[in-house]
């Protein structure tokens, strides 16, 4: 990978690891490189559309993160969205996976008989309070 990358940049792959990563010169190649490919930074609006279409679109049938992962990711790369950092991909995940699950339960819940949905609530009520 280090000598691909070595290769588009024309250097020697040793020199990549003088190249500092973390400072504004890095910051400053990204955003070329993300004009140049016609990407954007992910923005928290971003982060929270992607979470409602995973919520929607993808984990009312899958809840394995891993395979979630790899929707985002795809989906990232489609709306031309740099992928956020890992942390930010777990939280946008763990949102989405929970936004799905309370919109089930809700879907559930309100095909319900009005006493068995009563019976229902007390039921969790009593379990989160005993």
């Amino acid at each position: 990978m280090v000598e691909h990358v070595a290769l588009q940049v024309q250097v020697e792959a040793s020199e990549l690891g003088l190249y500092d990563w973390s400072g504004r010169t890095a910051r400053y190649h990204q955003m070329q490189i993300r004009g140049y490919l016609g990407f954007r930074e992910c923005s928290r609006e971003d982060a929270d559309k992607l979470a409602a279409w995973l919520a929607a679109q993808v984990c009312e049938a899958e809840q394995r993160h891993d395979p979630v992962r790899v929707e985002l990711l795809a989906r990232c790369r489609t709306e031309r969205i740099e992928p956020p950092t890992s942390k930010r991909v777990d939280r946008t995940i763990r949102s989405a996976l929970r936004t799905a699950e309370q919109n089930l339960t809700a879907r559930i819940t309100a095909r319900l008989p009005d006493q068995a949905a009563a019976q229902h609530s007390a039921l969790v009520l009593g379990v989160m309070t005993g």
